[in-house]
């Protein structure tokens, strides 16, 4: 495993972090406790040292779990949890103050819970989960991380920018109160480098490149006669004809990828780390053998520049989300 610094923070982090979306339960069906745990141990006997995850993730087992595994392998491990939206609406609207989405007393309540949850005295990287450039230059959110902070439960803020909307968040790095930010960034969405990335190299801000496999459609894995257990999130998002869509896509970059050696996911995480501005990438890992695959990807290293421009050709401007 490789590790890349957290922006100005003192942290080393691997570049593959763990994803902890889907160990929460619901949303996502077939996932197991006991598989999740040999999953997060693996993944901490390959390196990580990095755990994505969020309150909202199965009302908190999600945390409950990466505590659990936390405490019993005995590993130093950086956490990075978030506070769902008080209306629990995703993306945010810049039409709703403030006020209705991060009330202060909200933001401090929810991080005791997630303190609770995990077993810990400090969250070392505490995230909005939603987030508007509308609500940048309010003052209840930046009491509330000067709070957390200054009491010692929270080390640093981040923000996990909306489904495919990288610019949202830019007025509120250059406010300096954002240690990091947590994106969306793959071969088929590569907004975030226009306008995103090369602001948080000069303000030294980390990235995490979540949806790195585009929820699955990036692995290659995905026919049209897939079929996911209703209620999954994985129905939603691909419903309709989607799933021909991402076939067809997907196809097109196979063939042009012929003779690069790897998986198309291991690609497609290779593609993110090729990134100098990416901190982590932050793929989903229920099952061991994603870890293995996904961590395998860090070991074979950043992309040839002749892989890249054929990567570049196949950005797809679309948002399954909505």
């Amino acid at each position: 495993m490789h590790y890349r610094k957290l922006g100005a923070t003192e942290a080393e982090v691997s570049e593959i972090g763990f994803g902890a979306w889907g160990i929460g339960g619901n949303q996502w069906q077939g996932g197991k406790d006991e598989e999740s745990m040999r999953a997060l141990t693996r993944a901490f006997e390959l390196g990580v040292n990095f755990i994505d995850t969020a309150l909202a993730y199965g009302d908190g087992h999600s945390e409950q779990l990466v505590g659990r595994a936390i405490r019993e392998v005995f590993r130093k491990t950086l956490v990075a949890t978030k506070i769902p939206p008080k209306n629990r609406i995703w993306p945010a609207s810049s039409s709703t103050p403030v006020e209705d989405i991060f009330p202060y007393d909200y933001i401090i309540r929810c991080t005791e819970e997630s303190l609770k949850n995990l077993g810990v005295e400090q969250i070392y990287l505490q995230q909005f989960h939603v987030w508007t450039d509308a609500w940048t230059h309010t003052e209840e959110w930046r009491r509330a991380i000067e709070n957390l902070r200054t009491s010692g439960k929270v080390r640093y803020f981040g923000i996990s920018i909306s489904e495919h909307d990288p610019d949202s968040a830019l007025e509120a790095i250059k406010t300096g109160a954002i240690t990091a930010v947590q994106v969306i960034y793959n071969i088929f969405d590569q907004t975030p480098e226009k306008n995103l990335f090369p602001l948080c190299q000069e303000r030294k801000i980390g990235v995490l490149a979540r949806v790195p496999l585009d929820e699955g459609g990036l692995t290659g894995n995905i026919t049209e006669d897939t079929q996911f257990e209703p209620g999954e999130f994985r129905d939603m998002y691909f419903r309709g004809d989607r799933k021909k869509q991402v076939v067809e896509h997907v196809e097109a970059l196979k063939r042009d990828l012929a003779g690069v050696p790897g998986t198309l996911a291991e690609i497609a995480l290779r593609f993110c780390l090729s990134h100098r501005a990416v901190t982590t990438v932050i793929p989903g890992m229920r099952r061991v053998a994603t870890v293995e695959s996904s961590c395998r990807a860090a070991t074979a290293g950043m992309l040839d520049e002749k892989t890249l421009a054929i990567l570049k050709r196949h950005a797809w401007n679309r948002n399954f989300y909505e």
